[in-house]
């Protein structure tokens, strides 16, 4: 062999004189061993550039025409332009009307810093209470708002209430845009970015909550998600260049930071994609490094939000921190041991075990040495929704009775099978479950799996991105039936999936292996089929869903509650500008915005004070003496007292959740186990009595106001009681 191997040796060295460019002549020899031909590849180039503008032309384009349609739907639903400012106010409803009307105090102020300042100093909302309402708010989007509007100069040109929810209609656009490009990624054409944009707005009755509540912090955050969960997808794909790389992870950065800052519940959700990356790197299907990476990213994001949160406790004893901790701590723990061996599948169990103990510990000793309030009503809900607890209490009980809060209805899957898009995730996501079951079986019995793999192949599971999607979304797909409003996270992402599906040549070709297609060329087949099948599903959508959506917009509808107008006209007119307001939290929102008078409970439920005024304040609807209640509402400062005829009269349409019924049980008067009959109490639901005018309600409340539906009183002072 050595004889053999010294001609040639001899035979490159004479070579090399002939050519003064030896590095350039090896260069052009490489190229011409390729069997690609010399114009292929500017071929090539143009068919992915024109793929590429095309596929970005339409994304974009899905956005603005979904911005542009929730804007059109909007004006027609409440005949927006049309109405007084009192009018349009009185749309936002809820927790809604608190956001807008912190929005409004941030453009009432002298400065931005002053303005800051009020809010983070607040004793101007709730009576007898300072709260610092940008960290207990999440009010980070209208302080934004506020300066985007005021430094544009859009003052000049725009009313500040549109500006404000024209920001949310442009953020859903973007939303649907990185919906669209997550759906291209995973399935290599933008026709599915159309299916999924598509199916989205066909569904958008349980895809988003944004023509119901504009404000709400979700409408707010979830676009940063959407582009956050676009740019992991790209980061996770094993084909990724340099520069495609580090703009997917500096993209990936930027939107989790933004995305935790923008809701408080945030941090719940990146655990829940934290507990999906690492089930990826279990599997042992991508590079560890790439995982830890993102680690990296929720350890930075949750730190800096800390500190510019006015250092909330929330983020350090938040579960997200524990398992990351646990995570990096592992790996410092790994050891290098060879892969596919006996004992590498051993370490991976007890990595397993490792990470889970960590995090419990880890969160334990958190919370035992940071102190917070963290949601401790959220536990007892979770403990009393399972069945784990059972309450007589209000608080738990009314949340329970919530419909958002409820396991997901008959309507809801009816809907998204009528849609075609359930029937077609349930398929993706059993052919993508079973992919994924081979690649896991294979690596268990120690099969390396291929760098690259190609369409004829038929592995969808082998692709790390699509099996942190499937991930992912089992996991929230399992939330969601348990709790029904955590649909409007969980199905964006079918849509998405189910998208990406039925567009995937290696999807169809996946299933075509199982099935050992031998008639048809398998690889032409699921060509055919990743075009035809969404295609017709497009068609079918376009012809049974478009004229609805027509007719949506054509339809003038109008908002009309002249009873609420009136209310907040009298209370701007008649009532002292240092007077508080007792009633429903719903209600005290909506007066909060309108007259910008105090109030002394709020429609939030992340505060344990704010729910306990709430339950307190809601006794006024219970079989409580006037001695009672007014000792309740003057503990907390309250001149005036407003009962709606709607909760007094309430005829529920679930079995024992009407407010009254609530109390009740709270208060000890019904037996709930004897039939709901009534035990003796010698006073009258308080609601009733006071509407009478006898005494001693006259003593302590004198009625002011009234309309249809609701009835003012005012609470009479100590002189005004003992004359």
């Amino acid at each position: 062999m050595a004889e053999e191997e010294g001609p040639t040796i001899e035979l490159r060295q004479r070579k090399k004189p002939k050519s003064s460019e030896n590095k350039e002549s090896a260069k052009e020899e490489k190229i011409s061993d390729t069997p690609i031909p010399e114009r292929a590849p500017k071929h090539v180039l143009f068919q992915r550039f024109a793929k590429i503008f095309i596929g970005c032309l339409a994304a974009v384009t899905s956005g603005m025409m979904y911005a542009l349609y929730l804007s059109a739907y909007h004006e027609r639903k409440f005949w927006f332009s049309n109405r007084q400012e009192l009018e349009r106010e009185i749309t936002f409803q809820g927790d809604s009307a608190i956001y807008y009307s912190y929005y409004k105090d941030m453009l009432k102020a002298p400065s931005f810093e002053r303005g800051v300042y009020e809010l983070t100093h607040n004793n101007k909302t709730v009576s007898l209470k300072t709260i610092n309402a940008v960290q207990q708010m999440s009010l980070y989007p209208e302080l934004i708002a506020s300066v985007l509007y005021q430094a544009t100069g859009s003052n000049e040109m725009i009313e500040p209430v549109y500006f404000y929810i024209g920001i949310v209609f442009g953020l859903q656009g973007i939303y649907v845009t990185a919906l669209f490009v997550t759906s291209w990624l995973m399935s290599g054409t933008w026709l599915a970015g159309m299916l999924t944009v598509a199916w989205f707005i066909i569904n958008r009755v349980d895809t988003t909550r944004i023509e119901y509540s504009i404000p709400l912090r979700e409408n707010w955050a979830l676009p940063y998600f959407a582009c956050q969960v676009a740019a992991l997808t790209g980061y996770l794909k094993s084909n990724l260049n340099t520069y495609a790389e580090r703009f997917c992870y500096l993209l990936m950065s930027a939107s989790t930071y933004t995305f935790m800052m923008m809701w408080e519940y945030s941090h719940y959700l990146l655990f829940l994609q934290a507990i999906s990356l690492f089930l990826l790197d279990i599997f042992s299907v991508e590079q560890s490094d790439k995982v830890h990476e993102v680690y990296k990213i929720y350890i930075f994001s949750l730190f800096l939000g800390y500190l510019l949160q006015f250092e909330n406790p929330a983020l350090l004893v938040s579960p997200l921190l524990s398992l990351v901790a646990a995570l990096m701590l592992t790996k410092c723990l790994q050891l290098n041991v060879k892969k596919g061996t006996f004992i590498a599948k051993i370490m991976k169990v007890i990595n397993f075990y490792l990470v889970c103990t960590l995090t419990v510990t880890l969160n334990i000793i958190m919370k035992m040495f940071v102190p917070h309030k963290e949601n401790g009503h959220m536990l007892k809900f979770l403990e009393v929704k399972f069945g784990l607890n059972m309450t007589k209490n209000f608080t738990m009980n009314w949340l329970l009775c919530q419909e958002s809060l409820q396991a997901p209805s008959q309507d809801f899957f009816l809907r998204l099978t009528q849609s075609s898009l359930l029937p077609f995730y349930i398929l993706v996501l059993i052919i993508c479950l079973l992919s994924m079951t081979q690649v896991i079986i294979r690596r268990i019995n120690g099969k390396s799996l291929k760098e690259t793999v190609t369409l004829e192949d038929g592995r969808i599971g082998e692709r790390p991105e699509i099996i942190y999607h499937v991930i992912h979304t089992i996991l929230l797909g399992s939330l969601a039936m348990v709790i029904e409003g955590l649909k409007y996270i969980w199905t964006p992402y079918v849509c998405m999936l189910a998208a990406f599906g039925v567009c995937s040549p290696e999807l169809w070709m996946t299933l075509f292996k199982w099935l050992r297609l031998r008639t048809i060329h398998p690889i032409l087949l699921a060509l055919i089929l990743s075009m035809a099948v969404p295609t017709i599903i497009g068609l079918s959508l376009w012809k049974e869903f478009f004229p609805r959506l027509m007719t949506e917009l054509t339809e003038l509808q109008e908002f009309y509650d002249p009873d609420t107008v009136e209310l907040m006209t009298w209370i701007k007119r008649q009532a002292p500008i240092a007077a508080v307001f007792a009633g429903s939290p719903q209600l005290m929102g909506a007066i909060k915005l309108c007259t910008g008078w105090m109030v002394t409970s709020l429609p939030l439920y992340n505060d344990d004070d704010l729910l306990k005024r709430n339950e307190n304040i809601y006794q006024i609807y219970s079989k409580r003496s006037a001695e009672d209640i007014y000792k309740i509402l003057t503990s907390y400062k309250a001149n005036y007292l407003i009962v709606e005829d709607a909760i007094c009269n309430e005829v529920g349409t679930m079995r024992g959740c009407r407010v009254k019924d609530l109390l009740d049980v709270a208060n000890g008067h019904v037996v709930c186990e004897e039939g709901d009959k009534l035990t003796y109490s010698k006073y009258g639901r308080f609601c009733h009595e006071v509407k009478i005018n006898y005494s001693p309600y006259v003593n302590y409340f004198t009625r002011v106001y009234w309309n249809r539906s609701y009835f003012v009183y005012k609470i009479n002072t100590v002189i005004s009681f003992q004359s």
